[in-house]
């Protein structure tokens, strides 16, 4: 007996069988899907309506962090002139690299041909520690027994766009949530008056990763960080217009909000969520964000402490600012500072960048320590990638290096007083505690009492994470 199902042999009937006959004869037609989809009922997509997003919630265990300022130095500060003496790079200076030791190697923009170049300031021991640091860092010099130095970074991009987009999301990938918006995902925030991501940027422009540094990638856009400008007006257009007043403005919100909330329970879009939490909190931003942006109400020796300067945009009013809105419960602030690519001018222009930003990063963390904050603050300092031990543009700039570079940690967890990892003699490969950057998001999300394999979000079928499908391990070592 034939099975009904088998392919048919005989040409009539095989036509009978074809695409065509499938749509039209079995009431599958796309006309009779379309029909059918628009006499279904609309509620039957319908989502209720989520709870507040940013409500406070607990991580996987108790974490000793409960915010983060994230002091970003976009560009790749040179651990060679800051952190990582090599007396060795002294002795070979103008002299070509071992060849084996380039095997391999991608640079992004010097050859193979350039020599070694020694570095250009003076070290000495600070501090119960006896860490080693530069003379360019005089101020964080008196704090080095309360931060965590780690001289073992590595990362798998030598250009920053890239770069900055693996230690701002855990993937080159455009798109992907940043580290900030994995935080509020997974604690929400304590502030009801102010956004629970915060950005700030300053120096000679903004990240070469652009705003994707701080998006929400596939989480919900509220989760996204929110830029903020120096002076009395933090937010493009949060002033109301003339002629309207706070009632009206709140009358309109409420109806708003209303019909938001009527859209969300028809169709389910998340977004519908976002866009009332955006008015919502735009709205009580009109209050707090002029509040938190007058730094006058700080004392002289405050303002003195990090050298900011009430009314101007600078990096060390936005320390200040980090501050401010760690008191108010922000969850994670991002201070983007983008000048540290030095391919040529080195020495002068290390010397400006660290005038401009070691005295307000010092500050940050004894005012923090001094207001009992930064036992519950983690704070972050470093960039995307480190410099090459050799030489670029003439006698004076450094290339992008992916291999070894430096970052340091305050408060929230992190073990004060030491120094992390080693590199080789010349400063090329990690040789002691390598620290990838996975390992890094790992060991942050920890401090917050999260589980980087558990904080997932449902995308395309999978649970995706910061840290990825490749290991990722909790440094153990900065650890308190």
């Amino acid at each position: 007996m034939t099975n009904s199902f088998s392919s048919p042999t005989d040409p009539a009937l095989a036509q009978s069988f074809n695409r065509r006959w499938f749509l039209k004869d079995c009431g599958v037609g796309l006309g009779a899907i379309a029909l059918a989809h628009l006499n279904a009922p609309r509620q039957a997509a319908a989502a209720p309506l989520p709870a507040d997003p940013f409500l406070p919630r607990s991580g996987h265990f108790p974490g000793k962090a409960k915010n983060v300022i994230f002091l970003y130095m976009g560009g790749a500060p040179s651990q060679f002139e800051l952190f990582d003496y090599k007396p060795d790079l002294a002795k070979f200076d103008g002299t070509l690299p071992p060849p084996e030791l380039l095997k391999g190697y991608r640079a992004a923009f010097i050859d193979p041909n350039s020599k070694l170049l020694g570095p250009k300031f003076k070290f000495a021991r600070h501090g119960e520690s006896g860490t080693e640091l530069s003379e360019l860092l005089p101020h964080l010099s008196t704090i080095v027994d309360d931060i965590t130095l780690v001289k073992s970074l590595t990362t798998d991009a030598f250009n920053h766009a890239p770069a900055q987009m693996l230690m701002s999301t855990g993937n080159q990938i455009f798109g992907r949530p940043s580290l900030g918006a994995w935080v509020t995902y997974g604690l929400g925030s304590e502030s009801q008056d102010l956004p629970a991501f915060v950005v700030f940027s300053s120096g000679k422009k903004g990240p070469s990763g652009g705003y994707a540094n701080w998006g929400s990638g596939f989480l919900p856009t509220v989760y996204q960080g929110i830029p903020f400008r120096g002076g009395s007006e933090p937010v493009l257009f949060l002033d109301s217009p003339a002629g309207i007043d706070r009632q009206l403005q709140s009358d309109s919100i409420e109806a708003i909000r209303t019909l938001n909330s009527h859209h969300l329970q028809q169709v389910g879009d998340p977004e519908i969520a976002t866009r009332t939490r955006a008015y919502e909190t735009a709205f009580r931003m009109q209050t707090s964000a002029p509040d938190l942006m007058d730094i006058s109400q700080e004392t002289q020796a405050t303002l003195d402490l990090y050298g900011a300067e009430p009314g101007k945009s600078s990096f060390a009013n936005n320390c200040l600012l980090a501050r401010r809105l760690v008191e108010r419960g922000v969850r994670f602030i991002e201070l983007f500072h983008e000048s540290w690519d030095q391919h040529g001018n080195l020495v002068a222009d290390l010397k400006k960048n660290c005038t401009d930003t070691d005295q307000a990063c010092t500050a940050l963390i004894k005012d923090l320590k001094q207001r009992g904050l930064l036992e519950d603050t983690l704070v972050i300092w470093g960039g995307e990638f480190g410099r090459t031990p050799m030489v670029q543009g003439g006698n004076d700039g450094r290339d992008h290096h992916p291999n070894a570079f430096t970052m340091w940690f305050a408060g929230g967890g992190m073990k004060p007083g030491v120094s992390i990892g080693e590199t080789d003699a010349l400063g090329f490969n990690v040789t002691e505690d390598r620290v990838h950057v996975r390992d890094l998001h790992a060991t942050l999300l920890h401090c917050l009492g999260l589980d980087h394999e558990r904080l997932t979000y449902k995308f395309q079928g999978l649970d995706m994470k910061l840290t990825g499908v490749e290991p990722a391990n909790i440094v153990s070592k900065m650890l308190a």
